[in-house]
């Protein structure tokens, strides 16, 4: 018991560069507290106290603000992130070494008991700020859930899905974010560089036509050369593009890249 209670402080002192002290996060980290009374919780609830199991995912509801159902399993070193607003639902399953910030929800989408109607997660999955999962599918271990996402689908390991209703991208390397990740183990709030696959595709526009206009331009100069060559007399039309004027950085730079 209290070795897997300092697996649980040691996780947030490694995750949280807010926390200074073993102390601090036993006391005042109510995501440590949440956990601890949901153990208790769903102990009663296995055994069949389901009232009781009820009744202290209750009082850790009204001391924390995360409402974790008895019912729900949750594994090790489990990090609910200021956590304000989370819900769990009873058959959702959070794997180990999962980070949850505040506002989450792992919902349901079935009015059917007795069946998996919550999500999975698997180990080391990241849910930002805000984000709703809902529906009995798995999000792979690895993965990503942006802030505010809206996933109604099941997400591959070490994907990230964003935007409302979620998109999936695969994971990308990203050696800016990774250099600092790595030092923490995790993206803060499932964050990532190039997570908006709008701007993604917008980029793609903008590299694109960025594109084809060099290339106009190269068949201009070239066309001028041949004309020059053939008939001195003859002059490129006054419209033609022989010099890119495309700003295709400050472009992108609007965009997010």
């Amino acid at each position: 018991m209290f070795s897997r209670l300092k697996s649980d402080v040691q996780c947030i002192l490694e995750r949280d560069p807010a926390a200074r002290s073993f102390w601090e996060v036993l006391t005042c980290y109510p995501g440590v507290h949440a956990v601890l009374l949901h153990r208790l919780a769903h102990a009663c609830w296995v055994y069949n106290f389901k009232w009781l199991g009820r009744f202290i995912s209750h009082l850790a509801r009204f001391l924390t603000g995360i409402e974790i159902h008895p019912g729900a399993r949750i594994g090790e070193r489990v990090f609910f992130d200021h956590a304000m607003g989370v819900v769990v639902g009873e058959t959702a399953e959070i794997g180990d070494g999962c980070t949850i910030y505040q506002g989450v929800t792992l919902g349901g989408t079935s009015l059917y008991k007795g069946t998996k109607r919550h999500p999975t997660l698997g180990r080391g999955v990241v849910v930002g700020a805000g984000a709703q999962v809902l529906g009995g599918f798995t999000v792979g271990d690895g993965a990503k859930v942006g802030s505010n996402a809206v996933v109604t689908k099941p997400v591959p390991a070490g994907a990230t899905a964003v935007g409302n209703p979620a998109r999936i991208i695969q994971a990308e390397l990203d050696v800016k974010r990774e250099e600092v990740a790595s030092k923490m183990g995790f993206s803060a709030y499932g964050v990532t560089q190039s997570d908006d696959p709008l701007s993604q595709a917008m980029r793609g526009l903008i590299d694109n036509a960025a594109t084809q206009e060099h290339q106009i331009a190269m068949l201009w100069q070239a066309l001028e050369k041949l004309t020059c060559q053939r008939n001195a007399s003859t002059v490129v039309p006054g419209d033609a593009a022989l010099h890119e004027h495309f700003e295709a950085d400050k472009l992108n730079q609007l965009v997010g890249k």
